[in-house]
């Protein structure tokens, strides 16, 4: 992913890494989809689409999906699955009027001007089009940041400008929508502890990049090894299974 203006530095995506360190994000995708509920001949934007995996099963209902995100990578592996998907950055979109619903999976965290995306949901959207999304809330990854920055810290190296994710309230972000022109139809934060297949080690080189931006390998190492130390004790089970401490906002809503 290129270095745009308001994505976290460092974050890099390689489609393979994500299939097998997180291949739980589309699968738990399924409850925001049903809220979706995309029918037939509906032309429907999948904001954040990645590898395309979810994009894939609305384009299953017989919607008119287009994928979007910002890794060239990302989008390439969505084509591959036959899909129709677009290098765009969510801060910029580029559509009128032109939706019946905007869907977003485990991405708009990653997108740090929300009411700039908002904005471009908005008008993205024909009169009495839908939004409906899922990503990181209010508590989301909470012990993981606290450890990522107590391993930097004890370095000497300041965690400022590295925290690469937004996670609202629910009432933070109902404002948001409705300062832009949403009527909010549902929002909720709720814990979702998940299973990480890989462990916490490969969670944290799949999304955890920027704390660890323009730091030699071996310090990286270092840091990914005192912040799993730490982690030890809470999120692994002492059988070797680790789980990430999600809180996940799921909203709904039209204009």
């Amino acid at each position: 992913m290129s270095n745009r203006s308001n994505t976290p530095p460092g974050q890099e995506w390689n489609a393979s890494h994500y299939a097998e360190n997180a291949n739980f994000v589309p699968k738990l995708g399924g409850e925001v989809l049903k809220l979706l509920a995309p029918q037939a001949g509906q032309r429907i934007l999948d904001l954040g689409c990645g590898d395309g995996a979810l994009t894939e099963r609305i384009a299953q209902t017989g919607a008119n999906v287009l994928g979007i995100d910002a890794s060239e990578e990302m989008v390439e592996a969505a084509r591959q699955r036959g899909l129709n998907a677009r290098v765009i950055d969510g801060h910029q979109l580029p559509f009128d009027h032109e939706f019946d619903a905007v869907f977003s999976n485990a991405a708009l965290h990653w997108m740090l001007d929300p009411q700039k995306v908002l904005a471009g949901v908005k008008r993205a959207l024909k009169p009495g089009g839908r939004f409906v999304a899922e990503f990181g809330g209010h508590g989301n990854v909470a012990a993981i940041c606290t450890a990522l920055i107590a391993s930097l810290q004890f370095r000497g190296i300041s965690s400022h400008g590295r925290h690469p994710w937004y996670f609202p309230t629910t009432q933070e972000y109902a404002h948001l929508l409705q300062t832009v022109g949403f009527h909010v139809d549902s929002i909720e934060l709720f814990p979702r502890p998940t299973l990480l297949p890989t462990g916490m080690a490969g969670w944290l080189r799949t999304f955890a990049n920027p704390f660890l931006h323009n730091l030699d390998q071996d310090l990286q190492e270092a840091i990914i090894d005192n912040t799993m130390n730490l982690l030890s004790h809470s999120l692994n089970d002492g059988q070797g299974n680790w789980t990430a401490d999600y809180v996940r906002l799921r909203v709904s809503a039209h204009v």
